[in-house]
């Protein structure tokens, strides 16, 4: 009686009623003038691999209601071709009671990739109903890079892989999803479901380095993360804390492999490196003018300086636009921020970004400036680079 009910569960998992948004209107493969100003569609969207409009750079927050998408309608519908959406630490929220991205074809198997980049996926899915916010399904494949799941609901909470769908996430975030709906065992974050005979190996459901916080649930044997005829597979450091129930569950030949670094302690996930004490120059070092300029770009962008000698010693900085970069291909790969160095550089200097991304540095001793991939580090969440020499550091998005 349980395995059947729970393959009801399942199959009305993908029962999927399509209700016209209050204008008529659904984007088919959508252009740049069907973009709201933050970046994405302003109405539920269906993408092919017809389509041109491919990339997606958010320039703010996406609000997604009811005027954009009907109750259990969809959002974005991924149905072949390979698509990118770079989030630029920017957020989707919602729909509520709709979905909010299907990456795959129901009733045909498909190749359809999505990237997912700095992203939030919040507040969005299903209070009462056997579905979730965001599902990827028939040999369909979603890859996420710094994206978090926050606030979202459904019967296995933010996200499932599903009917040999892959998702492989790395530094990804679950917090505060909840289990809404069900009544069998269910997974308050994100889940890995095969359907009836497929082998466990055809859905995957990865994650390398993350955060399980504070993710609910409302049957009683919900775990945090569910594997049933699909596999989960953790990687690297991942952080399960104040969540309700199992941290995982398998059932019906689901399997988990655990090669994280940390199941429940976080103390035993590698400490970020230290960072060099900031040193006071002895009497016999050469003196530089004062200068305060990095200590107020500190304060007033989140952009975090350091300098061997301190931000006192004569460094100075300055936050550049498009035209302070002046490189127009920098300006059209969609750059998300860049500070200018000069001043007292050959002590030394970190310039840390609040996004993920890659770094670019612009050399001042040349002219036109030297432009040249700079090595980074992640550092309490923040993309990090060091120079010596006077020139911008560029953060891009991540490739």
């Amino acid at each position: 009686m349980v395995k059947k009910t729970w393959l009801l569960c399942l199959l009305f998992l993908f029962c999927i009623r399509a209700i016209p948004v209050q204008s008529q209107t659904t984007f088919t493969n959508p252009g740049a003038s069907q973009l709201h100003a933050c970046g994405l569609p302003t109405n539920r969207s269906v993408f092919t691999d017809s389509a041109t409009f491919t990339t997606f750079n958010m320039t703010a927050d996406c609000t997604i209601g009811s005027a954009a998408v009907p109750t259990n309608g969809i959002y974005l519908h991924f149905q072949s071709g390979t698509f990118t959406i770079n989030g630029n630490g920017h957020s989707i929220i919602g729909p509520r009671n709709s979905y909010g991205i299907i990456v795959g074809l129901n009733t045909a198997d498909t190749n359809a990739v999505l990237n997912l980049n700095d992203i939030t996926i919040r507040d969005a899915g299903f209070d009462n109903q056997a579905q979730q916010a965001v599902i990827v399904q028939r040999r369909a494949r979603l890859n996420g890079r710094n994206v978090i799941f926050s606030g979202n609901r459904g019967s296995n909470g933010a996200i499932i892989a599903y009917w040999n769908g892959k998702v492989y996430l790395k530094n990804a975030q679950f917090l505060n999803n909840r289990q809404t709906y069900g009544a069998v065992r269910q997974a308050s974050a994100a889940a890995s479901f095969g359907l009836g005979g497929s082998p466990a190996a055809e859905t995957v459901l990865s994650i390398n380095g993350g955060i399980f916080e504070g993710n609910t649930r409302t049957v009683a044997n919900a775990a945090v993360i569910m594997a049933s005829r699909g596999t989960v597979q953790l990687q690297g450091c991942v952080i399960f804390r104040n969540n309700q129930g199992l941290i995982y569950d398998t059932v019906f030949s689901g399997s988990v492999t655990d090669t994280t670094t940390n199941q429940d302690d976080r103390t035993r996930c590698p400490k970020p490196p230290k960072r060099k004490k900031e040193k006071t120059p002895t009497a016999t070092a050469t003196l530089r003018p004062l200068a305060t300029t990095c200590i107020d770009l500190n304060q007033s962008t989140g952009i975090a300086v350091h300098a061997t000698y301190g931000l006192a010693s004569g460094v100075q900085c300055q936050r550049l636009d498009g035209g302070g970069i002046g490189v127009q291909a920098i300006v059209d790969g969609g750059f998300i921020d860049a500070v200018d160095v000069w001043g007292y550089v050959e002590q030394g200097v970190e310039v840390c970004f609040p996004q993920a991304g890659n770094l670019l540095f612009l050399d001042a001793r040349t002219m036109p400036r030297a432009i040249a991939p700079l090595a980074s580090t992640v550092v309490n969440g923040m993309t990090c680079g060091a120079i010596e020499t006077p020139g911008s550091i560029v953060l891009m998005p991540p490739s």
